[in-house]
């Protein structure tokens, strides 16, 4: 299947996760040049051991998890379509794929507004009562989870990102991360009519990349504005 037609049945709300694995990788494979060419992210790398930076879980972190187990986590969200790939590895049993974990994840929509929040000085526009692009999933044998929702937008202070917390199914939590975009990817994305343009602060003027960026940054994102991107990150928990 190639990108388009798994982006565009994704966005239409694709109802199994199994085979996005496959999927991203074959994905992910473009030719030096070619617009679906993957771009290198400079993060950790499958020969790279190091635990993933710890970062703080926000302002906005996900109120009931438990609830929004699920593949697709656009909701009703408009934006260019992301499928990102997570594999987690875990330090302690010689970083071996960890499977069995959750894998929850939350992001802004494209005008940089988060579900769940909103209707306060820190996010003006009001959106208690709803819950987009927040999710769950539980990594597989490879220790891998797989996400459908859209490219982040992005707010004051911060550069693009999108949050991480890697859990035992006893709620206990091993990790929580973000993850960071290629300046190039983000930069194509935001030129587009339906994002807010450039944000106020790069990759190395953000305060919580500032002292882990390279480990925080997507190991490879590929695609473009009109198909859609693919993300892969190795997040590495102690």
């Amino acid at each position: 299947m190639d990108r388009k037609k798994f982006l565009k049945n994704g966005l239409l709300g694709l109802g199994s996760i199994v085979a996005l694995p496959a999927v991203v990788t074959s994905c992910s494979k473009g030719n030096n040049g070619s617009p679906n060419a993957p771009v290198n992210g400079g993060g950790n790398n499958s020969n790279d051991c190091a635990v993933s930076p710890a970062e703080t879980v926000g302002p906005f972190p996900i109120r009931t998890p438990a609830q929004y187990v699920r593949a697709s986590i656009i909701g009703d969200r408009a934006g260019i379509a992301l499928l990102m790939t997570l594999t987690i590895h875990d330090q302690s049993n010689g970083c071996m794929p960890l499977s069995g974990v959750w894998v929850d994840v939350w992001q802004c929509d494209k005008d940089g507004n988060y579900s769940q929040y909103g209707g306060n000085q820190l996010q003006t526009a009001n959106y208690t009562n709803q819950n987009f692009l927040r999710g769950r999933q539980t990594t597989n044998a490879n220790g891998e989870v797989s996400f459908i929702s859209i490219f982040p937008g992005w707010y004051p202070g911060r550069a693009p990102h999108i949050h991480v917390e890697v859990l035992t199914t006893d709620g206990t939590s091993l990790l929580v991360t973000q993850i960071a975009f290629p300046v190039s990817v983000y930069s194509a994305v935001y030129a587009t009519g339906g994002y807010n343009g450039a944000p106020d602060r790069s990759n190395t003027q953000d305060s919580i990349f500032a002292d882990s960026l390279g480990g925080n940054m997507a190991d490879s994102v590929a695609g473009n504005i009109v198909d859609g991107y693919t993300l892969s990150k190795t997040i590495t928990v102690r």
